[in-house]
């Protein structure tokens, strides 16, 4: 059971830095870029439902910082359901 934990944090901390590198990736590489074209690929179908629920806010979109958060909740429930079964 410990490895199928480690694999579960291992996974819910690669998606969160691959948010953190596609959001910072958005300020630095224009839009048509390869790596971020394949980053928002990943990202972005995870991003939609949060952005029609908390829009963008003047120029600063908060949707990853949501995304991030719930992906590390649901990481937590996974992982505090696996602790229970053994």
């Amino acid at each position: 059971m410990g490895i199928l934990i480690g694999l579960v944090n291992t996974l819910v901390q690669g998606i969160s830095l691959v948010i953190v590198v596609n959001v910072f990736l958005s300020y630095v590489l224009p839009p048509y870029n390869p790596s971020r074209l394949f980053l928002d690929r990943l990202i972005e179908p995870m991003l939609k439902p949060i952005r029609r629920l908390i829009p963008p806010i003047g120029m600063v979109d908060f949707s990853p910082l949501v995304l991030i958060l719930l992906v590390q909740l649901v990481g937590r429930i996974i992982i505090s359901g696996l602790i229970s079964l053994t």
